[in-house]
């Protein structure tokens, strides 16, 4: 702990974000709510969380004089994203508490790295193998078998940086991708053949506590979040084992923070981890509206030490994603007819330029049922090109 920090933290004092996307605003409002002062570090100085907090330090993040001398004067820190510098955040903690830790952070640089240390923990996840070089690779597909999905080790999100390969041919082409100029290293793991996907997020405060929110079902379209439905339409025990699984994650890797677990439901009712963030999760922008706790404020609870606050839901929810896809050119889709069914709540994270495949915001439905909810989002979303 840095010199001079008590916990719990008076009302007041200066949380700080790493990262100013749609993730650090709503964790700057949601914190400013219940009444702490946010710092944003973000180069660019139109970002949406620089927008709304308190103050906006528009420098690199890979400066590690800038996040240095950006964490002096906070009283505890936060990541808004995994792809951190190491250079850049070590050290940062001795001078403000950072969440997740520099150790957690850090293990989300490299997806192999992450897959070997969760294996070592035996925690369940698809076969995989390094593939770091075409050589690498073939003796990765021997192993494995195929159909597998390559995967950059680093960058990788939204389904960026994944390649299926089906056949032996697909394998071979692939082998273009090692040996240029800024070449990624990869990670094969095998296919699987899922029943659904899932996701829960676990809080873990200072004190160790845990509260897990509700396990929801996720659909990805082009391997982007498309929608989320809570509570997932699955069976209580295969509920309350991913809830389990998610504080297990959270406790055993010392986690102190948020933890999101996006899991694999098989055709038997087991549960592989697919991906982990250690920051609030797309999945869980639900909590806004349908629980008595948001994870933006769970976060800001764990930061300040604060209790852990009530994860229950309080009626079905669904979320749909908005991507820049919407939005016609020169203008913007027709929010007002949206707005007019019943239940729905419109965020948008106030991005400058809409682009295909970039998320502008998301709406959010609550009904007596989850079928009523996905029913409500999806027609407002409709709308919106209507």
């Amino acid at each position: 702990m840095a010199p001079g920090v008590s916990w719990p933290l008076p009302t007041g004092s200066w949380l700080g974000v790493v990262g100013g996307g749609q993730l650090g605003r709503m964790f700057a409002m949601e914190a400013q709510r219940i009444g702490f002062r946010v710092a944003v570090l973000d180069p660019d100085p139109t970002c949406p969380a620089g927008r709304v907090a308190d103050r906006h330090v528009a420098q690199p993040y890979a400066d590690p004089n800038a996040q240095r001398t950006f964490a002096q004067g906070l009283s505890a820190l936060t990541l808004e994203f995994e792809h951190v510098d190491p250079a850049a955040i070590t050290g940062t903690d001795a001078l403000c508490p950072m969440t997740p830790s520099p150790a957690v952070a850090l293990m989300k640089r490299d997806r192999l790295a992450e897959k070997q240390g969760l294996r070592a923990h035996g925690f369940p996840l698809a076969d995989f193998a390094p593939a770091r070089s075409a050589a690498e690779l073939r003796a990765a597909v021997a192993s494995i078998g195929l159909p597998a999905v390559l995967k950059s080790t680093t960058e990788g999100y939204d389904g960026k940086g994944q390649r299926v390969l089906r056949t032996m041919q697909d394998a071979a082409e692939a082998e273009a991708l090692y040996g240029g100029e800024g070449a990624l290293r990869y990670v094969l793991e095998r296919l699987i053949l899922f029943t659904k996907e899932l996701s829960v997020i676990c809080a873990r405060g200072r004190d160790g506590q845990t509260r897990c929110f509700p396990v929801v079902e996720n659909v990805h379209l082009h391997g982007i979040l498309d929608t989320t439905l809570a509570p997932a339409p699955v069976p209580a025990n295969v509920a309350a084992a991913a809830q389990e699984l998610a504080v297990t994650l959270a406790q055993r890797l010392d986690v102190v923070g948020l933890v999101a677990a996006e899991l694999f439901l098989l055709p038997d009712g087991g549960l592989l981890i697919n991906e982990l963030a250690f920051r609030p999760h797309n999945s869980g922008h639900y909590t806004i509206e349908g629980c008595a706790t948001s994870q933006f404020e769970q976060l800001t609870r764990v930061l300040a030490g604060l209790p852990l606050g009530s994860t229950e839901l309080v009626r079905p929810t669904a979320m749909a994603n908005l991507l820049g896809d919407l939005w016609p050119a020169g203008g913007e889709p027709n929010f007002a007819q949206a707005l007019t069914v019943e239940g729905v709540r419109l965020h948008l994270y106030g991005k400058t330029e809409a682009r295909p495949g970039r998320k502008m915001g998301h709406l959010t439905a609550t009904a007596t049922s989850r079928d009523e909810a996905l029913e409500r989002v999806l027609e407002a979303r409709r709308r919106l090109t209507a």
